[in-house]
């Protein structure tokens, strides 16, 4: 361990400080001021892509708001994780065209990536908004239409919104399901689990090496797939709400008004969602913070996999990399330096 004392690294009276997502071979995760990718390659070797990032919430005051931190944090966290995934993809992709027995740099020796260039930067940001417009339309715009089309309950907003909200979270469902089915979706679900296990092992004072993070669960209060959850949930009782003023003051509501008025409450909805998982983070241990996260971690029973220990390795060096640690041997890993991110 490089200079630091793992039992006093975490703070559980602010659970939300490292983030985290799988990627295709591999675990991208955050810690304070650092992004790091790490991937396995087909020859067995790990690169590591490490990003020197500050959140807009540390850069301006304003961001640091209750509400307002959750949105912005959203929107930082998909770009960052649709960078990693497009590293881990470039990595797959540079390993399939090799020759057969062609060997990679399985070194720790520190390289610089070249600087993306506008262009790059440009898809980025518009692969960003496409996906956001895909995820609003399947599971915001669709229920809405549905429970329109299926039910005739559009004057009544807590049963329109109960409806639409069920619609919704059947969506999610099925989708989870669906795409488990695939072989290379098993792959990822179960650097999801390692990914799980790794960060659990940092916030209990655990030893991060593979013993330590295969005897943790794979299961984690603070998943992404809690907060996508979590999210559904409240947003029924805010349309519920909004539907509500918006009778008041005009009488009746349409597809059309629901649109205009429910579109824009979206980073409303995800930032309570973010404050409301941070308040039951801190309550995780408690009765009531366990019925609170119990449905969160019944769907990562879909989501996430028993890893190897090949994969929790990958894990852990991802983490380490983020806390600005050291390796232990003989683990090495191939560190790939990249420029700042920046959202802003």
């Amino acid at each position: 361990m490089k200079g630091t004392d793992v039992k006093n690294r975490f703070d559980a009276s602010k659970p939300m400080q490292v983030v985290g997502q799988a990627v295709i071979e591999g675990v991208m995760r955050g810690g304070p001021g650092m992004i790091a990718t790490a991937v396995r390659r087909s020859n067995g070797a790990i690169v590591v892509r490490k990003e020197q990032f500050v959140s807009l919430a540390e850069k301006y005051r304003l961001f640091k708001l209750p509400l307002l931190r959750g949105a912005v944090g959203l929107v930082e966290m998909m770009v960052i994780g649709i960078r990693s995934l497009n590293f881990s993809a470039e990595i797959a992709m540079e390993d399939a065209g090799r020759p057969a027995g062609m060997k990679g740099d399985g070194g720790n020796g520190t390289h610089t990536a070249p600087k993306k260039s506008w262009r790059e930067n440009l898809g980025l940001g518009l692969i960003v908004v496409f996906s956001l417009l895909v995820g609003i339309a399947i599971f915001f715009i669709t229920p809405l239409f549905v429970t329109t089309q299926l039910f005739s309950v559009e004057q009544d907003p807590l049963r329109f919104n109960l409806i639409a909200g069920g619609i919704r979270i059947i969506l999610l469902m099925v989708y989870l399901i669906a795409i488990s089915l695939m072989k290379d979706i098993q792959r990822l679900f179960q650097y999801h689990g390692g990914e799980h296990k790794a960060v659990f092992a940092f916030e209990l004072g655990a030893s991060l090496d593979v013993p330590s993070a295969m005897r943790q669960s794979r299961f984690h209060p603070r998943c992404g797939t809690s907060f996508l959850l979590i999210v559904m949930l409240v947003a029924i009782v805010s349309f519920s709400i909004l539907d509500a003023v918006v009778i008041q003051f005009l009488g009746s509501l349409t597809i059309g008004i629901r649109l205009l008025t429910h579109l824009p409450l979206i980073p409303l909805v995800g930032g309570i969602s973010y404050e409301f998982i941070k308040a039951s983070a801190k309550r995780s241990s408690s009765k009531i913070g366990r019925i609170i996260v119990a449905p969160g971690l019944w769907l990562q029973k879909i989501t996430t996999k028993e890893p190897d220990e090949g994969q929790i390795e990958v894990a852990l060096v991802a983490l380490r990399t983020a806390l600005g640690e050291e390796f232990p041997s003989p683990v090495t890993a191939q560190i790939i330096s990249s420029q700042p991110i920046s959202v802003n």
